[in-house]
């Protein structure tokens, strides 16, 4: 329940934010900034979150990540105390950040249990739970698209902040007087170790870099604008225009969540074998790789035909279907290869691999916008896929 809620305030505090700063007059590249610098806390976040939640207990990362949520939301309170728009900016870039810690923090915490939970030997439980922790959690951040558009609609921006910091207060109290989260083992290890010990993990979380980086480079800057300005083109008011392209996304990452937790299903899940889930997992890897190309080319080729937004968002949203398969397999093959002892430490570098590839989507996803529109975007997603299909061929050795 916690990590929902927090999840859902997560993508709510995303939209509020991007409304807020579209009505101060920044654009879309302009704010792309905010992510930068939330995707990078992210990656740090992660390469310690693992060490201390081994060190100390997950209970730490969980709390503290609420807490450091609470005290982001809180900061934010003060942002029409500037005078200037620049310095709102600037102050709402550390104060985001403050936010990527704690949804790292809490999400480390949250894919860490369940390793603990389930039997060493019960791999075709442990995929279940995962996708459907995995698939909830992207569903219920679609949601909080949603809320944040509607706070803002019936709202203006510090009330909306002080009803979401309301409601992780009143989780924290909850929390506290039920009771605690499964506790791992700690470990004495005073080392922080930038790579796993295990090649697998290594080679998986490679994967994982460009897997992720290949759906933020269209995903993060370039689709927003797109059809921000498309939309325009359409003598649609910039406010109408803002709520269907914020919805649409929510719609897109719904959707994406969803196919997440039935992943199981979709697969016909019933072994226990990795190596066979390996096996099926490249086959959706090529699945998703020939997707891309296909998008990428027809959108070269239709780019300037009037029906060119509805092919590409048909497209998008069977690119949604494949790469929710695929992320739903990476992350059970994380804790597949993981031991309950070490899990947190396994779990924390991982997941700074997939900061490290949604940083480095979401700057190319500026850059490539900037100069090739989104069709050289789309281009660039597809160029990652197979860089991450190879690491993920490694797995087979």
């Amino acid at each position: 329940m916690s990590y929902w809620l927090f999840m859902l305030t997560d993508g709510a505090l995303r939209i509020i934010i991007l409304f807020n700063f579209h009505l101060l007059g920044f654009s879309p590249l302009d704010l792309a900034y905010l992510f930068f610098v939330y995707e990078l806390m992210g990656i740090l976040t992660n390469l310690l979150a693992g060490w201390i939640a081994a060190r100390f207990g997950l209970n730490i990362t969980l709390y503290g990540g609420l807490i450091i949520q609470i005290c982001a939301l809180s900061l934010l309170l003060n942002l029409n105390n500037f005078d200037y728009t620049s310095s709102k900016l600037i102050f709402t870039i550390f104060v985001y950040g403050l936010s990527g810690i704690a949804k790292d923090l809490v999400k480390m915490s949250a894919k860490s249990s369940v390793k603990l939970i389930v039997n060493e030997n019960q791999q075709s439980k442990l995929f279940k739970w995962v996708s459907t922790l995995t698939g909830s959690k992207n569903a219920v951040k679609g949601l909080g698209f949603f809320l944040g558009g509607a706070l803002m609609s019936f709202f203006n921006f510090k009330i909306s902040i002080i009803i979401m910091t309301l409601c992780l207060i009143i989780l924290i109290l909850f929390l506290m007087l039920s009771k605690p989260i499964i506790q791992n083992k700690k470990i004495r290890s005073k080392q922080i170790k930038l790579f796993s010990k295990s090649k697998k993990i290594n080679y998986l979380s490679f994967s994982r870099i460009f897997l992720f980086g290949a759906r933020d480079i269209w995903f993060v800057v370039s689709l927003p604008i797109f059809l921000y300005e498309t939309l325009r083109n359409f003598d649609i008011t910039d406010s109408k225009a803002f709520f269907l392209d914020g919805g649409f996304l929510a719609l897109w990452v719904i959707f994406y969540g969803i196919t997440q937790a039935f992943t199981p299903k979709i697969i016909n899940i019933s072994t226990n074998n990795v190596a066979t889930l390996i096996k099926r997992s490249k086959i959706w890897f090529l699945h998703l790789l020939f997707c891309s190309a296909v998008i990428s080319i027809i959108s070269f080729l239709l780019n300037d035909s009037n029906y060119y937004v509805y092919f590409l968002i048909f497209g998008l949203f069977l690119f949604g279907i494949l790469f929710a398969v695929n992320s739903s397999l990476h992350s059970f093959f994380i804790l597949a290869f993981s031991n309950k002892i070490n899990v947190t430490l396994d779990v924390g570098f991982y997941y700074m691999s997939n900061a490290t590839g949604r940083f480095v989507g979401t700057l190319l996803s500026e850059l490539t916008y900037q100069y090739f529109g989104i069709v050289g975007a789309l281009f660039c997603s597809t160029i990652f896929i197979p860089i991450g299909l190879l690491y993920f061929l490694k797995l087979e050795n």
